[in-house]
């Protein structure tokens, strides 16, 4: 029997450096209103308690910016999640900045303890950085290293200051102690704007990249066949989605981080619905669309909705 769908809406955007990604939520409502869709009448929903006014807040560290309340949301968000799959739904998680998928992550994990989960990030860039290597500060490129309690100390560039340590030594236990999930059991798709110390802790980690000439010469299904070989022992699949994994001269700027020669929203949505196929996915969550950088008025939602109501419609398909 198929799971319910259950949207968590995450209207937070303090992990990241540009405001707007907040608005996100509400720009995917508005193109699904114009599109004259009943999508978001047709599943129940929850919205998570934000805290974005902590951006008048002055920063008190420059290696992680108000981590303290990042810590804070992702904590909101991991509760939602871990509640709503022991409650046997099926979360679509449908957040501002990237950072709030240590929360997801955490709450997958701590509502399934015992068992490995894998994590398919489809993102533009690796989210491999912790407070002492990031050259931003932005927790939204960081949440892979607290779900992989991996500092990168080798590549430390920053001094952080203890209060700081504090708070990430949190963030990396949101839900329960430790790692969440494996190095090995992560796999990117369209990963491509790095620093030098994600690329090293992408080489140390041995995280598989498809990137995106690979999927298109090898072909995406060939791809996504061997990645899910990859996580054969995984017994549950997390997908994150960054709508920056799409290419921004293609789709539009409506992210905080465009990054050109990306994917086109059809093979993401090729991507996720054969991956949704393999009956291992448990939670999937959309990021980052930043409808006050879009210059084609309102497309990147409009086109980010084209993907959620695809996959949907994968997801509640019967099992044969």
């Amino acid at each position: 029997m198929k799971k319910a769908i259950k949207l968590i809406k995450n209207r937070s955007d303090i992990g990241a450096g540009t405001r707007g990604s907040d608005l996100g939520i509400d720009a995917i409502e508005i193109a699904a209103i114009n599109q004259d869709s009943d999508y978001f009448n047709q599943f129940e929903f929850e919205d998570v308690k934000t805290h974005n006014e902590s951006i008048y807040d002055k920063n008190r560290s420059t290696s992680a910016k108000r981590i303290e309340h990042v810590v804070e949301q992702c904590t909101r968000v991991c509760h939602a999640v871990k509640k709503n799959l022991e409650q046997n739904y099926f979360p679509i998680v449908l957040s501002g900045d990237h950072s709030s998928a240590v929360g997801t992550i955490s709450g997958i994990k701590t509502a399934y303890p015992e068992q490995t989960l894998g994590v398919i990030w489809i993102d533009a860039h690796a989210d491999l950085h912790s407070p002492y290597t990031s050259p931003s500060g932005n927790i939204h490129g960081m949440p892979l290293s607290a779900a992989l309690a991996d500092d990168n100390l080798s590549c430390q560039n920053n001094e952080v200051p203890l209060e700081t340590q504090q708070h990430w030594e949190k963030m990396k236990n949101i839900g329960s102690q430790g790692a969440k999930v494996l190095a090995e059991d992560v796999i990117y798709f369209g990963v491509r704007d790095t620093e030098e110390a994600e690329d090293k802790q992408i080489k140390k980690l041995h995280i598989r990249n498809y990137k995106v000439h690979e999927v298109r010469y090898r072909g995406l299904q060939t791809c996504v066949t061997e990645a899910l070989a990859e996580l054969t022992n995984c017994d549950m699949i997390y997908i994150s989605f960054d709508v920056d994994s799409m290419d921004c001269d293609m789709i539009s700027y409506g992210t905080g981080t465009p990054v050109p020669k990306g994917f086109d929203q059809y093979e993401v949505i090729a991507i996720i619905n054969q991956i949704i196929e393999s009956k291992k996915v448990v939670c999937i969550e959309f990021v980052e669309i930043n409808p006050l950088l879009d210059t084609k008025g309102n497309k990147m939602a409009e086109t980010a909705f084209e993907v959620l109501e695809a996959v949907t419609s994968t997801l509640i398909l019967p099992i044969e």
